[in-house]
């Protein structure tokens, strides 16, 4: 097999790991995330309440799991929902925040964008704003860059 060969398939399987990647990589981060909010719920100007934490928990178990063991297809699927959601949870709380302090049992610092999506329960504020706008992004990113399985991108040669 020629070298030209073995460097378009390397090319081509590389590109077809970035939705898997961006899962692995990110739902990893988000069981660290979701284990820290319980030790630190204000964790860099955070709301991160326990329902908050169990939310990463969970997003983070499917994501890592669906970047370790899952399909492509699942992976760039997963991608493009996950950071539809984030991108809009992010943007909603930029416009729909109003001032005020969290009131789901953890202490936190008030905030000018507080977005009570369960009064109570799940609040999120600036900080989480603009990390789920982050994350959202990297993730709907990923997922595009995602090509299906089987399809093979021309290499100007």
């Amino acid at each position: 097999m020629s070298r030209r060969r073995v460097d378009r398939q390397e090319l081509n399987r590389s590109e077809e790991l970035n939705g898997k990647t961006v899962c692995l990589i990110l739902g990893i981060g988000f069981l660290l995330i979701g284990i820290a909010g319980f030790a630190a719920p204000a964790l860099l100007g955070m709301h991160l309440s326990a329902t908050h934490s169990v939310i990463h928990l969970v997003s983070g178990a499917a994501a890592a799991w669906i970047g370790w063991k899952g399909s492509l297809s699942a992976a760039k699927t997963f991608c493009i929902v996950f950071g539809l959601v984030y991108l809009g949870l992010g943007i909603a709380g930029f416009v729909a925040g109003t001032d005020g302090a969290p009131t789901s049992g953890h202490p936190g610092p008030s905030d000018a964008r507080m977005l009570k999506v369960i009064p109570g329960v799940f609040e999120v504020g600036t900080a989480d704003h603009v990390v789920h706008i982050l994350l959202g992004g990297v993730f709907l990113l990923g997922g595009l860059m995602t090509r299906a399985a089987g399809t093979v991108r021309p290499v100007r040669t």
